[in-house]
């Protein structure tokens, strides 16, 4: 039986997702990379080197990393076309991409992108208005996926400053200069901390916190075994915190298992926190020391089951939501613990929200978001975030991903489908829809549309597509 779930991440992920029809063929396996020594901090890693921006779109902003600046998936930019053109938006530039299901990160007129071709993960770098290449940096990579899905990365790039950092299936991670891709420093997590290989590899971003790059790790001790059991033990190195300019280890806390969720970071009554969402459940720390408030247990009763949908965070209100059992449910966090406010637990039908690798979009008191682990069930729904109940649903979309701009939402489902969406808690409101192929793409299309300087991007299962969502004189 063949279960399914996506990074994106989120998706978003990173992401894993549904089998395609045919699986992969099995690539020759290279000789593992080995962890990198810590080494002191020098001037070259510590300075940033300064970057010219190399795009021309004055207007709008970059799209450093999953879900975007702000890490919701919500634009601040305005002017897009509405209703699209009777003939589509104007395809700008597009590539034919290797095997992954990460989307790029955008930042100074650089576009970065990661995938796979052969047994070489590969970062490269483009001008984020043209497709031109730059610069590529690759390594060797020996992973492969325990249930045929694709072999490829499934985490974004994450860009600070003049540093991308990249985490690929296997475990790898590095700090690469953005300028022209020298290597900075890299970590072997799994041969580090003792991963047993995740059900689709490793698929949650880190996050950039003040001088930390905070990931999830979730490590095991030794002889656990080189599958995932429901017994699975951690070995403290479930949330790992590493210098960014080094990849020096500077905390590591709770036995917890990685998840495809991303860390999400908050500022709430004046104080920072960092959730993570974690194979069994939401976890509220202090991101600057690793200091653990509460553990909230959150995950299906069966082994292969995941979390990989982003906590949703509104003042101190936390939204956490997972589709193979319990469901959502709504926190109020403070420091030390948390009240629930809302669960489906006790649900048997009719649960509010069942996200699989989307991570819901809140505005005004709702919530926007794909609900349903399969690609027949699944619908876009509308949800009032303070009592779950479902304001509107509509199915027949597949499983799709949003990203919110202007008073709009771009929805992308799975067969390639591109749609405009009014933004509207009283009713699903359809203002134009491109049909896949028309933009040029595949299934499976699983990571969330991003916008940045005008230019909408959004990928299928080989290719990535820039297309204009804000004409140039708009963004002027």
């Amino acid at each position: 039986m063949r279960y399914h779930v996506c990074f994106i991440w989120a998706l978003a992920l990173g992401c894993g997702g549904p089998a395609a029809s045919t699986p992969p063929r099995a690539e020759k396996t290279p000789p593992p990379p080995t962890s990198q020594k810590e080494e002191p901090r020098t001037a070259e890693s510590a300075a940033p080197l300064p970057l010219v921006d190399l795009g021309t779109r004055k207007q709008g902003s970059d799209w450093p990393g999953f879900l975007g600046p702000l890490g919701t998936g919500v634009s601040r930019e305005k002017g897009i076309l509405s209703p699209w053109p009777k003939h589509g938006l104007r395809i700008v530039w597009h590539k034919p991409l290797g095997t992954g299901y990460a989307m790029p990160s955008i930042s100074r007129g650089r576009l970065f992108l990661f995938d796979r071709q052969t047994n070489q993960a590969r970062l490269r770098c483009l001008k984020s208005e043209t497709g031109e290449e730059l610069w590529k940096f690759e390594y060797p990579t020996d992973y492969q996926d325990y249930y045929g899905y694709n072999n490829g990365p499934r985490c974004f790039p994450v860009v600070d400053e003049d540093r991308v950092y990249i985490y690929g299936a296997e475990g790898m991670l590095h700090c690469v200069r953005a300028v022209d891709g020298k290597l900075l420093w890299k970590q072997d997590t799994k041969a580090e901390f003792g991963v047993v290989q995740n059900f689709f590899g490793v698929g949650s971003t880190p996050v950039i916190e003040g001088d930390l790059l905070i990931a999830q790790v979730g490590g095991s001790p030794p002889g656990s075994g080189a599958f995932p059991t429901l017994g699975q033990k951690g070995n403290g190195s479930g949330v790992v915190a590493f210098d960014k300019f080094t990849g020096k280890i500077r905390y590591q806390v709770t036995d917890e298992l990685a998840s495809y969720a991303v860390p999400t970071l908050a500022t709430i009554g004046g104080r920072r926190w960092c959730f993570v969402f974690a194979r069994g459940g939401l976890i509220g720390m202090e991101p600057a020391t690793g200091t653990i408030d509460f553990h909230y247990p959150w995950r299906a009763r069966v082994l292969e089951s995941v979390n990989a949908s982003n906590p949703v965070v509104v003042g101190d209100y936390v939204f956490i939501s997972e589709t193979y059992g319990p469901g959502s449910a709504l926190l109020k966090v403070k420091p030390g613990g948390y009240d629930v406010v809302w669960t489906d637990a006790d649900k048997r039908r009719n649960k509010s929200m069942q996200c699989h690798w989307n991570t819901p979009i809140y505005h005004d008191g709702y919530l926007y978001g794909c609900s349903g682990r399969h690609t027949g069930e699944a619908e876009l729904r509308c949800v009032e975030f303070a009592t779950g109940k479902v304001m509107w649903r509509e199915p027949a979309l597949t499983r799709s991903s949003l990203l919110m701009v202007d008073g709009h939402f771009i929805c992308l489902a799975e067969d390639g489908t591109l749609l405009l969406l009014k933004v509207n808690p009283q009713k699903f409101e359809l203002v134009s829809r491109l049909e896949g192929p028309s933009i040029l793409l595949e299934y499976p299309c699983w990571a969330a549309p991003i916008l940045s300087h005008g230019l909408l991007y959004v990928r299928g299962k080989d290719h990535l597509v820039c297309l204009e969502l804000i004409p140039e004189a708009a963004s002027r």
